[in-house]
């Protein structure tokens, strides 16, 4: 519970930080959609370094708690290759869970509160229909 608390406090910290510091919200999707596609203006310095907190982060996670991400069940690559294809679809829908939940409510953003609900909605009316429909464990 001291871990889950923290992790919040961090990720609210870092995306206020951001948000003071370069006026930028800490969305997950729009940082990589920015380095796979950069802007004119070539603002990536604060994206490269999200990102890169983001693994070290998961690193020293597994290194301390080597359960702590869970176990991985699939391959790599089909894991990488749907991220990418979520990716490219987040920055058409004009932000990412991460961005509109965590930046986007901090805000009142009627858009993001929207998006957050049915973000939330349909993962739980996934996972109630895969574990209708097939035995998950």
């Amino acid at each position: 519970m001291v871990g889950e608390i923290l992790g919040g406090v961090l990720i609210g910290g870092s995306a206020g930080a951001l948000m003071l510091a370069r006026g930028r919200v800490a969305g997950v999707g729009g940082m990589v959609g920015g380095l796979v596609s950069p802007r004119a203006e070539r603002d990536n310095e604060h994206r490269v370094a999200f990102l890169a907190g983001l693994v070290l982060a998961g690193l020293v996670a597994t290194f301390v708690h080597p359960t702590a991400l869970g176990h991985a069940r699939i391959p790599l690559a089909p894991v990488a290759l749907r991220r990418l294809l979520v990716g490219r679809r987040v920055q058409r829908g004009s932000g990412c869970t991460s961005g509109h939940g965590v930046c986007g409510i901090a805000r009142f953003s009627k858009r993001s509160i929207v998006a957050t609900l049915t973000f939330m909605a349909t993962g739980a009316l996934t996972v109630l229909a895969t574990h209708r429909l097939w035995v998950i464990r």
